[in-house]
């Protein structure tokens, strides 16, 4: 039998709390703790259970969840759920597994999930078994984008970079471009682990970079600039290879 994981939620949004409930629900896997609306409740539960993965929201009243963090001793591993993306240099830098942006969907909660199965200092990982989940370990390998009146077909491996303009994002693949009504940070979260935001307008895919430079991504003769704000954490992913 695959070990428990405790897990503890803090969020000032009872709403917010419900759905992190229910994805949690769908994993055997993971036992919820405790839910808690301020990171107060959260310190006393700590002092008295072992948890092992904290689901913490960062702006919320008195003591925000970047607060509350730095000031564990011997912090549980923490996965940020937050709906500003601005955190999220900050919050990497504190060594966390992951940091979902609200509305959290299943499929992006469940990678975050494999992301702290496939790091936690244990000998073997447990295999996370989904009950009626809409996805399953294995990688994707296509999505279907809503275009000129049809749902198109895009292979993952196909895609150079994803543009954002206004309410809609451009997909630039080897042959077309496509573009569909959508927000880039909601069709982040639609897109495998090897798809890297580097500015606020671009998301690329790290498996078609031929060069990159201090301002810019390269993928082939196009050249996809780095945005100040992401470049920290874009050059220690694209350094690590």
């Amino acid at each position: 039998m695959s070990e428990t994981i405790k897990c503890l939620i803090i969020d000032d949004e009872p709403l917010a709390i419900m759905l992190i409930e229910k994805h949690i629900s769908q994993i055997p896997q993971l036992e919820i703790v405790a839910s808690c609306q301020n990171p107060l409740a959260a310190f006393e539960i700590l002092k008295k259970e072992p948890v092992d993965l904290l689901f913490l929201d960062i702006q919320m009243p008195v003591l925000t969840g970047l607060e509350f963090a730095k000031s564990l001793q011997n912090p549980p591993s923490i996965i940020f759920t937050t709906a500003y993306r601005e955190y999220a240099l900050e919050s990497y830098e504190l060594n966390v597994v992951d940091y979902l942006l609200k509305p959290i969907t299943f499929t992006r909660f469940f990678k975050a999930i494999n992301k702290y199965l496939n790091n936690r200092p244990t000998e073997s990982a447990p295999v996370v078994q989904v009950a009626a989940a809409p996805t399953s370990a294995t990688e994707p390998a296509f999505i279907y984008v809503n275009a000129n009146k049809k749902h198109i077909k895009v292979l993952f491996q196909d895609i150079l970079y994803v543009e954002s303009i206004k309410d809609y994002v451009r997909i630039h693949t080897k042959d077309q471009r496509i573009t569909t009504k959508d927000k880039i940070s909601e069709f982040g979260q639609k897109l495998p682990n090897h798809f890297l935001r580097i500015h606020r307008s671009f998301i690329v895919n790290q498996r078609q970079i031929t060069a990159f430079t201090a301002h810019d991504v390269e993928i082939g003769e196009s050249e996809i600039p780095i945005g100040v704000s992401y470049k920290k954490g874009v050059f220690e992913v694209l350094k690590k290879g």
